[in-house]
């Protein structure tokens, strides 16, 4: 009787804090998440500012703004996935006294490295810098495709009215 062979389980996937080096990188995976939500928009004239602000924040340890990313394996350089916060300093409320607001955005994988928990392991880890700020409150907007990820870390939808206006 031949052995059966098993594949070995992957290893799950690390993240670590994004540096000013990656911002080249968080930018390309940005441009992907943007692609997937509107996939006729070819405005890439953002990119530059968004390069220089990523390398600004990311080289201020304890700045109000973090990135989480996990490399693709075996390409040195090329990023799996990412996801970007920020902290904003608003006034206390009941359950929240310090006022402090967590916002999450930027959060993408690239394609080839889709469904192998990397986008998690980012997520993960930005929510315990959130915790070790003092961050009670944390909010995002939520695709379809990511709903159930956010929902699986204890994310709700919340009855919050949004609105935007645009200067």
């Amino acid at each position: 009787m031949e052995p059966i062979a098993f594949a070995a389980p992957r290893a799950a996937p690390t993240a670590r804090a994004a540096g000013p080096g990656d911002a080249e990188e968080l930018v390309r995976l940005r441009a992907v998440m943007l692609e997937s939500l509107n996939p006729h928009a070819d405005d890439d004239s953002w990119q530059p500012a968004s390069v220089a602000i990523l390398r600004r924040a990311l080289a201020e340890p304890e700045g109000d703004l973090a990135a989480f990313v996990v490399d693709t394996p075996g390409r040195p350089g090329v990023l799996a996935a990412c996801v970007v916060g920020t902290v904003t300093q608003g006034l206390g409320s009941p359950g929240d006294h310090a006022g402090l607001g967590g916002h999450v955005f930027s959060v993408a994988t690239d394609p080839s490295m889709r469904r192998r928990g990397c986008c998690r392991a980012c997520m993960e880890a930005l929510l315990a810098w959130y915790r070790r700020r003092g961050v009670v409150k944390v909010d995002l907007h939520a695709s379809q495709e990511g709903a159930p990820l956010y929902a699986s870390l204890g994310f709700r939808p919340t009855h919050a009215p949004a609105m935007r206006l645009l200067l």
